[in-house]
């Protein structure tokens, strides 16, 4: 199992993997899972913006089409920046549909990292229970 550190690790290891022509902005992403795998990703932009993807959805995507999805526990999200590098709205969203517990490690170029419960960065976040109606 790694260590937050490690995971961050991992995160760091993808920027140089990121395609950033627009916002040169490298973003690079980890998630851990119950049984030790682990996935990356990176950011993908692309000249019709919109179409950009995060590098959390692209490491989540490659986890859950992999048969995760009741086990992710820990992401960690890298950036070369002075700020930590904290999910967007969307990366949010994407990540609360499987685990509002996760963990979340927001690095920074330094490599310091801080960690939080998804679920405080998301306060009342919508998921499947959201969709439950009563009988």
């Amino acid at each position: 199992m790694l260590s937050d550190a490690q995971l961050v690790q991992r995160a760091f290891d993808m920027l140089d993997r990121s395609y950033v022509p627009y916002s040169k902005f490298p973003v690079g992403a980890a998630i851990a899972c119950g049984d030790g795998s682990v996935f990356t990703g990176c950011n993908v932009e692309n000249a019709a913006y919109g179409s950009t993807i995060c590098a959390e959805r692209t490491a989540l995507v490659k986890a859950v089409s992999e048969g995760h999805r009741d086990d992710l526990e820990r992401i960690a999200v890298a950036g070369n920046s002075l700020d930590y590098c904290w999910p967007c709205g969307a990366c949010r969203q994407m990540l609360y549909e499987f685990n509002p517990g996760m963990t979340v490690l927001v690095a920074r170029s330094d490599r310091s990292f801080l960690s939080f419960p998804l679920y405080e960065l998301m306060p009342h976040g919508f998921g499947p229970k959201a969709l439950e109606q009563p009988d």
